[in-house]
């Protein structure tokens, strides 16, 4: 299950599915961790609902979330990364990086995908350290 995690204008998060045809669920909160939290008490209360009515509960209901971030929840997420070293480290102007994470400015498909392959590869990285 694909669950998006977004900041919404008025403040808080909102954590909701993607991918699913069969069910909505949605979770809100001032916090990430909150949202999340919220969100997978709709999941246990909608699985109550199909419990207790008979009904199948849905197999996305089952799977493990994958989580999609917009980039202020995912700066207020990882908070301990600095956005200004960021995206010097990516090539991006500091500033510019600073208004995507506010939201204030358009990002680009390109520079979407140019983050992303980043943080993938960051991933990649950080698999592959070991600490001596």
């Amino acid at each position: 299950m694909l669950v998006a995690i977004e900041k919404q204008s008025d403040g808080p998060y909102i954590a909701y599915n993607k991918d699913s045809e069969d069910f909505t669920a949605i979770g809100s909160g001032d916090t990430i961790a909150e949202a999340k939290e919220d969100f997978f008490n709709s999941i246990e209360e909608m699985k109550e609902v199909y419990q207790e009515s008979g009904d199948e509960v849905p197999a996305a209901m089952m799977e493990k979330p994958t989580f999609k971030f917009d980039l202020a929840s995912f700066f207020e997420y990882y908070s301990f990364i600095n956005v200004t070293a960021f995206a010097k480290m990516i090539g991006i102007n500091g500033s510019l990086m600073r208004q995507y994470k506010k939201g204030n400015t358009y990002i680009s498909d390109a520079q979407l995908q140019k983050i992303q392959t980043f943080v993938n590869n960051m991933g990649t990285d950080f698999q592959g350290l070991r600490l001596v």
